[in-house]
């Protein structure tokens, strides 16, 4: 029952911050806009790193990132491991490539990167400054998974979703995303919770900072003609003078 309530509430925070993200560049928008490469790149890494899983059953030890074994490389292989069975695999590769997009529509290529780089190196130590590094958590895949960094970097979406400073119901649905992170934390001791905090706090400096280097408009393109539209401007056409 309990592994239900967890996975019913983080698949709900995570539909939180979908939102928060659809909201930011516009719904309207997406099918004008270019493909994220870099999300792609990413989908790529996640999807090659389960391959590798499935043909090798020693790769999980291999690139886990359990504090017992040594590796300086295991903190970034870790995340490209899955360690949730078939369901929990896909859902982590689902929600990397959605978010990873929208946030590389909103915050470019190279800031997407950063962010989500953030999210697989920082919580570790923002947990040890607070005293939450020993706080035993109800999530069974404490050492792998890509989970961690996709909620943190959603979270920055929300983030931003609120200093756009758009209509209340856009203030209230970014706010929800901390506030819940944080009641996740308390109640199960949801790791997903407190690093969408902390993924919050830091998109909202990250959107503070880098203000004019954020330009979520880059992607659009013109939106297509459609063949009612190209007949009208064909008639409406004036005829070139004689002479």
């Amino acid at each position: 029952m309990d592994a239900i309530v967890f996975n019913v509430t983080t698949a709900g925070l995570m539909v939180l911050m979908f939102k928060a993200g659809m909201a930011l560049i516009g719904p309207e928008t997406v099918n004008r806009r270019g493909l994220p490469w870099a999300a792609a790149g990413l989908a790529v890494i996640a999807i090659g790193a389960v391959v590798t899983q499935l043909c090798w059953s020693g790769a999980m030890d291999a690139f886990d990132s359990d504090p017992s074994k040594s590796g300086w490389w295991r903190v970034v292989t870790s995340v490209f491991m899955q360690n949730g069975g078939l369901f929990g695999g896909a859902w982590n590769i689902a929600t990397l490539v959605i978010v990873a997009a929208l946030a590389e529509w909103f915050w470019g290529a190279p800031l997407m990167l950063g962010l989500f780089a953030a999210g697989i190196l920082l919580p570790e130590h923002i947990d040890s400054l607070f005293g939450e590094a020993d706080r035993t958590t109800v999530d069974p895949r404490n050492f792998a998974g890509s989970s961690g960094a996709t909620y943190f970097l959603a979270a920055t979406l929300a983030a931003a979703l609120l200093l756009r400073g758009g209509d209340a119901k856009e203030r209230l649905l970014a706010l929800a995303v901390p506030a819940a992170g944080l009641a996740m934390w308390f109640a199960q001791s949801n790791g997903h919770g407190l690093v969408s905090v902390y993924g919050f706090v830091l998109g909202a400096l990250v959107r503070l900072l880098a203000r004019p280097l954020v330009r979520p408009d880059r992607h659009l393109q013109d939106p297509p003609r459609t063949t009612m539209a190209s007949l009208t401007a064909l008639v409406g056409r004036r005829p070139r003078q004689a002479g």
